[in-house]
């Protein structure tokens, strides 16, 4: 009669755990498949915005190019040098220079070094970059901290489109690259990754403790679940059979 008593303050027990945690987790599972499901559901190309803005374009350099030699920039530069990549930009040959302070431009024929990226060519290289059809206006703006919206390399050129989907170009302030393109798909993206990893601030933390705890609730429930399914399943009885002489 005792053990029937135990067992049964553990099925009430089992069952009003795995009921409350159903409730408090199912709400997180749900968003989690949503958010999963449309997340599989957009064409990263289209989050990436690539069918706005062609950041990967770049022009070859001009065959028959004399540039200055390596130990100019070296005497220009006033860190040692880490790496030395030749490109063209906005129509002129660069070298960009990567050393222990930054990365800077120069000038690929004369070695000297060139004045950082303005605003206005900020707009042009996005302008050069853009393939969305007409040519709407934007507003450049200088961001110096990291938000949500954009964590690459600061400080950095904001160009705002005024099209449909909102458009925002960030064009890196040292080497005039394209870092980052943000769309209204990226950000409907980006609300709902934040939903999934459980980091509504910043969108971008994997191991915050709510995902822990959460995702230690959702094997919890499934424990219970599992309990409560032992002890609810149908003992099969053995029958005494009598065989008469």
């Amino acid at each position: 009669m005792v053990l029937k008593s135990a067992k049964l303050r553990l099925h009430l027990l089992a069952s009003r755990t795995h009921k409350w945690l159903a409730i408090i987790i199912g709400a997180q599972l749900l968003l989690w498949f949503a958010s999963g499901a449309l997340m599989s559901f957009l064409p990263i190309d289209r989050v990436h915005g690539d069918h706005l803005v062609d950041r990967k374009a770049a022009a070859p350099l001009p065959r028959g190019s004399t540039f200055a030699p390596p130990s100019a920039i070296v005497g220009a530069a006033d860190a040692p040098i880490e790496a030395i990549t030749y490109r063209m930009w906005l129509g002129r040959p660069v070298a960009e220079v990567a050393t222990a302070k930054g990365t800077r431009l120069f000038d690929a024929a004369t070695g000297q070094a060139l004045p950082a990226p303005t605003a206005r060519e900020a707009e042009e290289i996005a302008r050069l970059a853009w393939r969305g059809g007409a040519r709407p206006a934007a507003k450049v703006e200088r961001i110096e901290r990291a938000s949500p919206e954009y964590r690459g390399t600061l400080p950095a050129w904001r160009v705002a489109f005024a099209d449909l989907d909102s458009t925002r170009v960030f064009v890196a302030a040292d080497t005039g690259r394209i870092s980052a393109v943000r769309t209204g798909t990226w950000r409907l993206y980006d609300f709902f990754w934040g939903l999934h990893i459980m980091d509504w601030t910043n969108h971008e933390n994997f191991n915050t403790p709510w995902l822990l705890a959460f995702a230690i609730g959702g094997l919890a429930l499934w424990l219970g679940g599992a309990v409560l399914l032992y002890m609810r399943w149908p003992k099969t009885r053995r029958r005494n059979i009598v065989i008469e002489a």
